[in-house]
């Protein structure tokens, strides 16, 4: 049994490495937001009641906002395959029209899934489902607004994801993924912990829990820009406002 030569099995391994210390990034961020949740106390027993429904609030969101990831990762799969195959047929115009179609389709799946939870949230249907602890409602109710507008960022982030992945840009996605999760970490310190985000940012109404999310939609939208710019290089693999060549 001969082994794979280092020059065959490495680009599985660049890739693979860069895939893993992504998600390791990913779910280090993902960790720490339910463990700043828990930490939107005040004192005694009322710190306790006052923990317990941030994290319970914050699970619940988190729940709605996988699920409807996870629908949105569905345009990132059928991407990956298509934009791959027309990498490998050299094919740049079927590459770009993939993706224009892509990010078309994520667009309206955004506002669609964006259009339900607000209608659950406007009916009370989804508070109502998921919980009748009154502190729990009222905590989950400061962030379903932000789960709803957050919905075409999103759609947008995990079909970008698609496209880059097809185009076996993996280093730079794990780099632009520590580059977002550091951005996170940063908004959530400024507003939770300087006079100018609790002040002038916030205008003086912080909430740790509501600090966390704002930190989520920070790594979306990094994630989001830092996709983008990849997306539209020229020359590069998609170079998606280039010109068909006829």
């Amino acid at each position: 049994l001969d082994l794979p030569k280092w020059s065959s099995i490495k680009p599985l391994v660049v890739a693979s490495s860069a895939v893993f210390l992504r998600s390791i990034v990913l779910q280090v961020a993902m960790s720490s937001a339910a463990a700043m949740a828990a930490r939107s106390t005040t004192d005694g027993m009322v710190a306790v009641a006052g923990a317990s429904s941030s994290v319970a609030a914050h699970q619940v969101a988190l729940q709605l906002w996988l699920l409807c990831s996870f629908l949105c990762d569905a345009l990132a799969t059928a991407s990956q395959a298509l934009v791959a195959d027309g990498i490998g047929r050299g094919d740049s115009d079927a590459v770009r029209g993939v993706s224009q179609t892509v990010f078309y389709w994520g667009l309206i799946l955004g506002l669609t899934l964006s259009t339900c939870l607000w209608i659950g949230t406007a009916s009370g249907f989804l508070v109502d489902f998921f919980t009748s602890d009154e502190g729990t409602r009222i905590e989950l109710g400061k962030l379903l607004t932000i789960v709803i507008l957050a919905q075409p960022l999103n759609s947008f982030v995990f079909a970008a994801d698609g496209v880059l992945q097809g185009a076996e840009e993996f280093g730079y996605q794990a780099r632009a993924m520590a580059l977002s999760v550091g951005s996170a970490f940063a908004m959530f310190a400024v507003l939770e912990h300087t006079t100018f985000g609790q002040e002038i940012i916030l205008g003086g109404n912080g909430d740790t829990l509501v600090n966390v999310w704002y930190g989520l939609i920070t790594l979306q939208a990094m994630r989001g820009i830092t996709s983008l710019v990849k997306l539209v290089e020229a020359p590069g693999p998609i170079n998606l406002l280039g010109k068909q060549v006829v």
